[in-house]
């Protein structure tokens, strides 16, 4: 057996946070403004990859450097391939259309 380790293939959040110095709270704030941020979800543990710990580490990035979260958002988006730009748009979209609907059922409709 070679003694040299082999880089892990996923890592669960809080080895994300003492890699990214991002808390937990956050990690979890931002993979619901974030929509490319999808670490994989399996028996109440999210597992993030290599790629999920660069996004965040970009994300940081953005933020550090005065950007809001719709801003950074936008930004990352800007580098991603149209189609699926269009389809990131298309689920914010509906994702203010369900808040609108809440506050309709929660009685907070400005009618």
């Amino acid at each position: 057996m070679s003694n040299e380790k082999t880089p892990k293939r996923y890592r669960r959040i809080g080895e994300v946070c003492k890699i990214t110095g991002v808390p937990r709270a956050v990690l979890r704030h931002w993979e619901k403004e974030f929509p490319m941020l999808k670490p994989i979800k399996r028996s109440g543990y999210r597992y993030y990859s290599d790629e999920d710990i660069e996004l965040i580490l970009k994300i940081k990035a953005l933020l550090d450097k005065g950007f809001t979260l719709k801003g950074a958002r936008k930004r990352l988006e800007e580098k991603i391939p149209p189609e699926i730009a269009g389809f990131l748009k298309i689920l914010e979209g509906i994702k203010e259309e369900l808040k609108e609907i809440e506050g309709i059922l929660n009685g907070n409709n400005k009618s």
